[in-house]
């Protein structure tokens, strides 16, 4: 589908780098490789689990997780340890190992010995750049001075497998006060903030690529390389007909949510879901899973309310350190629909009838 939008050099760049990030990139003949992530068929919970295709790997032929859960992680494990020790500068053997939740992409597993203990999310050798763009969203969150975030030690492969390793840190539920807490810190985040919209590297929503292309222009960006390439690949994935007409219908009127609101590239956590936030032994609030970027502060809140869990307190908090325009209350829908759309490519049909509804509700408003 060919968008009739301004810069669309730009766009046809972006367009490259995405077909290479997926694995789709033409081969010249017409066809093209398998796309990097497979879809769930399943839309019962907020995350749901996530299943890859295999031939975009070169083995095992259960596909990239199978060949994490299948990793031999006595060759793996001291690899890591070895790496561990180079960066910290101190002897790690692990002589204690346990699996830990790893989310819908990765595989999880913390090691420690008597006096220190790490996190560590591992997944197929050809992922490394992932999780080398989560250390670097990671150290750009902690170099603000806000809010928490752990601190990423090493990364590296290692027996066909990519790592990451993360400071350890005991999370628990939060109550009221921390809640509060995170929204005065998340308000303080979004207050470091760049020259233009986007980041000086590309990284993933999810398991989707996100293009980070940096922009002067928010409506533009939002268009190219936001909702317009999630559109894009949901076309890909074979969902056309309405959700494309309407989607193309707002990608060409949505500027008009804009009169009078010119938002600043502030620092975004942008996956700020309550599943990537908890509290510290401390108490204190600890975001992790980012997929950062410097735009819209408001895409960050319209996140939380998304598949909710944030309470009244964090919002409160919020508007008392920087109050929201006006307007959010129908942009929050625009953003959020990103993420819809993006969770009809990973997880299936169920999120259709949401992306479709999402859209007319903002056409109807713009009118």
């Amino acid at each position: 589908m060919q968008r009739r939008h301004p810069q669309r050099l730009v766009q046809d760049n972006d367009d490259i780098r995405l077909s290479r990030l997926l694995g789709t990139e033409s081969n010249g003949s017409g066809s093209s490789t398998p796309t990097l992530f497979s879809r769930s068929r399943s839309a019962t919970s907020s995350r749901p689990a996530l299943r890859l295709r295999a031939a975009q790997v070169p083995s095992p032929s259960s596909g990239i997780l199978g060949a994490i859960y299948a990793l031999d992680l006595t060759m793996l494990i001291p690899i890591i340890c070895q790496h561990i020790e180079a960066a910290t500068g101190t002897p790690f053997r692990a002589p204690r190992q346990r699996s830990a939740g790893g989310g819908c992409i990765n595989s999880a597993m913390v090691l420690e010995d008597d006096a220190r203990r790490y996190f560590v999310k591992t997944n197929h050798a050809s992922l490394v750049a992932m999780f080398e763009a989560e250390a670097a969203g990671l150290n750009e969150i902690r170099n603000t001075g806000t809010v928490r975030a752990p601190a990423p030690v090493c990364w590296g492969t290692g027996n066909d497998s990519a790592y990451l390793v993360l400071e350890y840190i005991e999370l628990g539920a939060g109550g009221s006060a921390a809640s509060h807490r995170l929204g005065e810190q998340l308000a303080a985040m979004h207050r470091a903030t760049h020259a233009s919209f986007g980041w000086d590297r590309d990284n993933t929503i999810g398991s989707t690529p996100q293009i980070n292309t940096p922009s002067d222009d928010w409506i533009l960006f939002w268009r190219e390389r936001r909702l317009g390439m999630q559109l894009e690949l949901a076309a890909h994935n074979g969902y056309r007909g309405r959700l494309q007409q309407q989607g193309e219908r707002l990608l060409g009127k949505f500027a008009g949510l804009f009169a009078g609101y010119r938002p600043v590239p502030s620092l975004l956590h942008g996956d700020l879901w309550s599943g990537n936030y908890a509290v510290g032994p401390d108490r204190n609030p600890v975001i992790y899973d980012p997929a950062p970027y410097f735009g819209d502060r408001e895409a960050d809140l319209a996140m939380t309310e998304l598949f909710g869990g944030f309470g009244r307190a964090f919002y409160s908090a919020y508007q008392q350190a920087w109050p929201l325009d006006d307007g959010y209350r129908t942009r929050k829908t625009l953003y959020n629909v990103y993420h819809i759309v993006n969770h009809l490519n990973l997880f299936g049909g169920g999120y259709l009838g949401q992306a479709e509804s999402m859209i007319d509700s903002l056409l109807a408003e713009i009118g």
